[in-house]
């Protein structure tokens, strides 16, 4: 059995492996706002039903890079900007935690699309907001006609997109997002 102080120190070195790969050093509003433009432009020019949806979004939290790592216990981290109406208002790190059965190391971005202004709001009052069962995530490949009847549906939309490195396992994870100050 896995005692709860092993758990969080696998967990905490599992997050600084991750961060360390993800060149937290170098986060600054520039360089993120600079990361994010590449990010949202390889978005709508690759998937290009994405630009519609970020058309009606009350804003978009863009995540262009983030970094996971995991042998049993793993974690991943990276920083993005919230938009609205393509401009940045906030930025943001997400920190992810997973215990399970997993080995590996991947990156990739994400983004979320909120579609109303209530799950806008909730999001930027909060000190901290954790993705749940309300959040759907999609990779744009599966998901690339997304319809009206899933921005109805969906206050939150989420993709995943441009993968690189091989992570394997079944597991339980959460991600929070927190506002920075970069």
């Amino acid at each position: 059995m896995i005692s709860r102080r092993t758990l969080i120190g696998s967990a905490g070195a599992a997050v600084t492996l991750a961060a360390c790969g993800n060149g937290v050093g170098g986060n600054g509003a520039a360089t993120i706002d600079a990361r994010v433009d590449e990010t949202r432009d390889y978005l709508f020019n690759t998937f290009p039903g994405t630009r519609e949806l970020a058309s009606k979004a009350y804003g978009v939290l863009y995540m262009p890079l983030v970094t996971e790592a995991g042998f049993g216990i793993g974690g991943g981290f990276g920083r993005g900007a919230l938009r609205i109406r393509d401009v940045t208002v906030d930025y943001y790190s997400a920190a992810k935690a997973s215990v399970g059965f997993q080995i590996g190391a991947q990156q990739y971005a994400h983004a979320l699309f909120f579609m109303t202004e209530a799950a806008l709001s909730e999001f930027r009052a909060s000190p901290g907001w954790a993705a749940g069962a309300d959040l759907k995530y999609a990779t744009p490949e599966t998901g690339a006609n997304i319809g009206k009847e899933t921005t109805e549906l969906n206050p939150v939309i989420a993709l995943v997109f441009g993968q690189a490195g091989l992570i394997a396992g079944a597991t339980l994870s959460g991600i929070k997002y927190t506002r920075i100050i970069p």
